[in-house]
């Protein structure tokens, strides 16, 4: 939101306000946002909890220490939820279809889990929502992410072009004298391309997977990424769902994940 307002106060010549369009001022004042939520009301929220009782009730499962989790505080992720959201909502580009993807997936699959808690609690049923309803909320959360991908006229992959030859196509930038600077060309296109970062030549095209389709492969490519976003998804909804109810506390997990994104995220923007 403050993006806008700093937008119009400089065209306004305020100085100063420019600084609000660099990532990296807007990535360290998220961070610092999220800090202080999370420290200012954090506790307080988990007082609040223990004073009403409201606490994790524990299956039976056989497993070593779990009865140490009964009574650990539930629904503290209102915490997590605060210290994602506000940032976003205060210092991100809502009009990036990206963001609005993260705040959508952010606040349905916090629903969910709120739902579980909420049985488990209230209703006191130690099951908490039962698996069809938490995988079917999260295969439609995929199908709408998947769709808004496939759609969505905003999200585009950036490649570079290639000449007749095989190599690179070249543009200059700069040329003094004999001194000449050259970038690489590149295109934006709609694609079912994906990145796998940290691996060598990590473009990956879900057209691969239906290739014995032949020249149709790329055609309903679309279809394979919309499921691999379900599959995706459904995974690490559950798999971070399983480690929390190994050891009680999502906070780990969730740090590992939210500073692996946030990095590759700001990189990305940055790129772009």
């Amino acid at each position: 939101m403050l993006i806008y307002l700093f937008e119009l106060l400089d065209r306004l010549d305020v100085p100063g306000a420019g600084v609000f369009q660099y990532i990296s001022f807007r990535s360290a004042s998220a961070v610092i946002t999220s800090l202080i939520i999370s420290l200012l009301f954090g506790k307080r929220i988990i007082n609040f909890l223990h004073r009403k009782q409201i606490g994790e009730e524990i299956r039976n499962l056989g497993l070593e220490g779990q009865e140490r989790k009964k009574g650990t505080p539930t629904m503290g992720g209102v915490i997590i939820l605060a210290s994602i959201l506000i940032p976003v909502l205060l210092f991100g580009d809502l009009k990036n279809t990206y963001v609005q993807l993260m705040l959508l997936t952010t606040v349905w699959l916090g629903i969910v889990g709120f739902t579980d808690d909420y049985i488990k609690v209230f209703r006191k049923n130690k099951k908490g929502l039962t698996g069809r309803f938490k995988i079917m909320g999260q295969a439609i959360l995929g199908i709408v992410v998947g769709f808004t991908l496939f759609l969505s006229d905003d999200v585009i992959v950036r490649e570079q072009v290639i000449i007749e030859n095989g190599e690179p196509g070249l543009e200059i930038i700069q040329d003094q004298g004999s001194s000449e600077q050259y970038r690489l060309v590149t295109r934006d296109i709609k694609s079912t391309t994906t990145t796998i970062p940290f691996v060598k030549d990590n473009e990956f095209d879900y057209a691969y997977l239906i290739g014995f389709l032949g020249e149709k492969a790329q055609k309903w490519a679309w279809i394979v990424l919309i499921l691999a976003v379900i599959v995706i998804i459904t995974a690490v909804s559950n798999g971070a769902n399983m480690t929390d109810g190994l050891d009680g506390l999502a906070t780990g997990t969730s740090a590992i994940v939210g500073t692996t994104l946030g990095i590759l995220a700001y990189l990305s923007g940055n790129i772009l």
